[in-house]
């Protein structure tokens, strides 16, 4: 299985067509978006290229590869104009024998300092702070993609799945 896993998009176009390429290059079985995928909401400024209508619409021209989450900077009314769910606080997919746990990452019991139970060999899946994270804790893999539009350390990134491993890449190429 081979995931493309990003984060934190927060309307920004043209990190969203940089995703979109990414998707177009590394073909997926899935694509897992841990949520903030519309608005900048109000701890942020505005990415450059904000233009939430463009985004929806190119992430809808791939719903059927979408799995996400909901989380802080999105609302109800999101699901109103996004062909794929977006109202669930986590999500679980598995692939080659690995429970993947998705969250934002910003409520307690599937964040980072408070997760939750996972059986050894899965992974915890976040976003919220923008900063890129691929570290195993207690034999559970920790794998924050960062955020494209608006990384809080370091450049811009996302994360692939491939095949049991997780590689963080930046916007233009590997890490």
């Amino acid at each position: 299985m081979k995931f493309v896993i990003a984060s934190d998009l927060h309307g920004a176009a043209p990190a969203v067509r940089a995703l979109m390429e990414r998707i177009d290059r590394e073909t997926p079985d899935r694509v897992l978006l841990l949520g903030d995928l519309l608005y900048h909401g109000p701890r942020n400024d505005l990415p450059e290229g904000y233009a939430p209508k463009e985004v929806l619409a190119a992430l809808n021209g791939v719903a059927e590869l979408i799995v996400t989450v909901r989380v802080n900077c999105d609302a109800e009314v999101d699901q109103m104009v996004l062909d794929f769910p977006c109202l669930s606080d986590f999500s679980q997919v598995w692939a080659d024998g690995h429970l993947l746990h998705l969250s934002h990452g910003h409520l307690a019991g599937n964040s980072p300092d408070r997760p939750p139970a996972l059986p050894h060999g899965s992974a915890l899946l976040t976003g919220h702070t923008h900063i890129k994270r691929l570290e195993l804790v207690d034999a559970v893999m920790y794998v924050n993609p960062g955020s494209t539009p608006i990384p809080k350390a370091g450049c811009a990134s996302s994360a692939v799945y491939d095949n049991g491993t997780f590689a963080l890449q930046t916007r233009y190429g590997k890490q």
